[in-house]
C-alpha cells in the first residue's frame, strides 16, 4: 500500500465514482481501476461493490476512509513542516466553515493572517452544519473548522477554541421594520419572513416565534444562506441573522437591531487532535490572539 493508492480512492469516494475521480486526478480510468484493484489485492478486502456502471462503498471500504485522510494529512504535515525548517514561507491553511462564521470571524482573521504570512493561502471549504465540519476535522479532510452552534460544544476527538458569542438580529428594509430597539418577538406580529430550513438556530427562533402563536409569515425558506440577504434587500421579507451578517447588511441598506428575548450563536474554531501543519498552527495562534467585537457597533 502506498499514498498514491489512498488518494486515489480518496478520490473515488469523494467525488461518487471512477469515472469523476479519473477526471479530477488528470488520470485514464482503466489505470485508476487497475490501481484500487492492487490495493483491494494487497488488503484482501473489495473497498467498493460494482453495482451496473456504478459503484457503492463497501464496510471495508467505509472503514478506510478516516484513516486513509489521516496518512495522507500526516504526510503532508511532515513535508510543510522541512519545508518550515528549511526557511519555505509557502503553503494552504485547509479549513471549512459554516456561513455566518465565514463572514465573520473569518473575516478578520484572515486578514490578520494574511498580513503576517503572505506566502500562505487560506482555503475555506463550506458547510452548513456543525456535523459536517466536525467529521471534516476529525477525518482530516481539514485541519481547521469554524463552527457556529446553540451552545458551547465539545466533539470527541476534537480540540475547541471558543472565540465569540453573535447576539442574532432583526435584518430588514427600513420602510417594512417594526418599531423598537431592541425589538420585541411580540412586535413581529403580521411580519413576513425569510427564514433557513429546520434544524438551524436562525430557524429555531422563527419557529419559536410561531409557537408563541405570534402570527408571522414565513414567505421564504432558502437552503443558501448568502440568499437571505438579497431577498431581504428586494423587499421580499425580514429576516433573523447572527450579526456577522449585520455589517453588510447596513453598507447594502438594510436596517439591523437586536432581538428581545435576546439568542446567541457560539462561534469556535476546531482543529485536529492530531499534529498540525505549521501553516495552521500558525492560523490557530492568530484565533487565539483574536478579541470579540460587537458586529453591531
Amino acid at each position: 500500500m502506498d499514498a498514491r493508492q489512498l488518494e486515489y480512492f480518496l478520490a473515488i469516494v469523494d467525488h461518487d465514482g471512477f469515472g469523476r475521480a479519473a477526471r479530477k486526478l488528470h488520470l485514464a480510468q482503466p489505470s485508476l481501476s487497475q490501481a484500487i484493484a492492487g490495493l483491494e489485492r494487497e488488503l484482501g478486502v473489495p473497498l467498493f461493490h460494482r453495482i451496473g456502471r456504478g459503484v457503492v462503498l463497501s464496510d471495508a471500504g467505509a472503514e478506510l476512509i478516516e484513516p486513509a485522510r489521516q496518512v495522507l494529512r500526516d504526510l503532508r504535515t511532515a513535508q510543510a513542516t522541512m519545508d518550515s525548517v528549511k526557511g519555505i514561507r509557502r503553503g494552504r491553511v485547509e479549513l471549512v466553515t459554516m456561513p455566518s462564521p465565514g463572514i465573520e470571524p473569518l473575516g478578520a482573521l484572515t486578514r490578520v493572517f494574511t498580513s503576517r504570512h503572505p506566502g500562505i493561502t487560506v482555503c475555506a471549504e463550506a458547510a452548513f452544519t456543525p456535523d459536517e465540519v466536525v467529521a471534516k476535522v476529525r477525518e482530516g479532510a481539514c485541519e481547521l473548522g469554524l463552527v457556529g452552534t446553540p451552545g458551547p460544544l465539545q466533539p470527541p476527538g476534537v480540540d475547541v477554541l471558543p472565540l465569540e458569542d453573535q447576539a442574532f438580529v432583526l435584518v430588514g428594509a427600513p420602510a417594512d421594520f417594526p418599531a423598537g430597539d431592541p425589538v420585541p418577538r411580540t412586535a413581529l406580529g403580521g411580519t413576513r419572513l425569510i427564514v433557513s430550513p429546520p434544524g438551524s438556530k436562525m430557524r429555531q427562533i422563527v419557529d419559536d416565534i410561531l409557537a408563541s402563536g405570534i402570527d408571522v409569515r414565513i414567505v421564504a425558506e432558502v437552503a443558501h444562506r448568502t440568499s437571505i440577504l438579497p431577498l431581504v434587500l428586494q423587499g421580499v421579507g425580514l429576516a433573523v441573522l447572527p450579526a456577522a451578517w449585520a455589517p453588510l447588511a447596513r453598507r447594502a441598506g438594510a436596517r439591523t437591531v437586536r432581538i428581545d428575548p435576546p439568542a446567541h450563536l457560539h462561534v469556535a474554531l476546531l482543529s485536529r487532535a492530531a499534529p498540525l501543519t505549521p501553516a495552521a498552527c500558525a492560523f490557530l495562534a492568530t484565533a487565539r490572539a483574536y478579541t470579540p467585537v460587537d458586529h453591531l457597533d
